[in-house]
């Protein structure tokens, strides 16, 4: 027994070793075959501490928000909300031509009855301004209006009436109407600087103060527009608003009969004890004579009283009359 189960056992012992060398020498010969790889859950594939963001959340707007504190670190502040840009409003500017447009100024003359200049200006970019106007020795100051308009009715003093504005930055305008009226008519002015006041005085037909046919800045009789005198008229001018108010008064004499005109000058505390200073302006048929009219005014314990100034207006007849 013990003789033959000590063969069985080197007979075994020698299968296994060649069983060993076999396998030896096949693993050398071919690679080894990757590792089993064990499969892993749907679950633990996601990332940890992530959270779940629905559509249209309003964490949305800030991603920082989605991640974890770090241990030791401060959390980043959140993202500032972004506003939207506030739209500018642009004014492109005003092409040169166009805005020259803007600035155009005009001076129409017409014609109207009584021998009359209607003057009408258009200057949008001069408002409330200071105009002088200029016309057969007369100059007498206007003004435009907040619109930059200014009509005015001068008494023509020529057959070819010539009108000039002059602004105060220098800037003029000038314009011609013909006249023929004024070829049978006769005027006289007289004209003065701000307070260095004077007033006209005419009778017609021997008439007396306060009787009819007297004619001053009192009752002036001027015609209604469109309307023939039936009598002399006077015409007050200027504006005396403005700074240094050129003024003037005119009296248009009847196409028939005969008047007498003075000129007064009143003695007030404004023109007391001074030097008044003027002009007269006479036209007959068209013809422009202009005269200076100086005169030494009383004391201002003389005030109340009135200096007459006679024989004034030139002894000429019209060939018409």
């Amino acid at each position: 027994m013990n003789t033959q189960r000590r063969l069985a056992l080197a007979v075994s012992l020698l299968a296994v070793g060649l069983g060993a060398g076999h396998l030896v020498q096949s693993r050398a010969a071919k690679p080894a075959a990757p590792p089993a790889v064990e499969p892993v859950a749907e679950a633990d594939l996601k990332p940890k501490n992530v959270q779940q963001l629905a559509a249209g959340s309003d964490d949305l707007a800030s991603p920082l928000s989605v991640l974890p504190p770090v241990d030791g670190l401060d959390p980043l502040p959140a993202a500032p909300a972004l506003k939207p840009a506030e739209p500018k409003v642009v004014t492109a500017p005003k092409p040169a031509a166009l805005a020259a447009a803007d600035c155009d100024m005009s001076l129409d003359l017409l014609a109207d009855s009584n021998a009359m200049i209607g003057i009408t200006v258009i200057a949008p970019c001069r408002p409330n301004q200071r105009v002088m106007v200029k016309h057969g020795g007369l100059a007498v100051t206007g003004k435009t209006s907040a619109s930059g308009t200014m009509f005015m009715n001068l008494p023509a003093m020529e057959v070819q009436a010539r009108i000039e504005l002059s602004f105060p930055d220098g800037e003029k305008l000038g314009s011609t109407v013909e006249m023929p009226e004024v070829a049978a008519m006769q005027r006289f002015a007289v004209q003065w600087l701000e307070r260095d006041a004077f007033q006209l005085q005419a009778f017609e037909n021997g008439a007396d103060y306060g009787q009819p046919g007297h004619v001053s800045a009192v009752k002036p009789q001027t015609p209604a527009p469109g309307l023939a005198a039936q009598g002399g008229f006077v015409t007050l001018l200027g504006d005396e608003t403005v700074d240094l108010p050129m003024l003037a008064e005119v009296y248009t004499f009847p196409a028939k009969g005969e008047a007498e005109v003075l000129v007064e000058a009143a003695v007030t505390p404004e023109t007391c004890g001074r030097e008044l200073l003027g002009e007269t302006v006479s036209a007959v048929g068209g013809k422009i004579s202009v005269s200076e009219l100086t005169l030494a005014m009383p004391e201002c314990e003389a005030a109340g009283d009135i200096l007459v100034l006679k024989n004034l207006v030139p002894e000429m007849k019209l060939a018409a009359r």
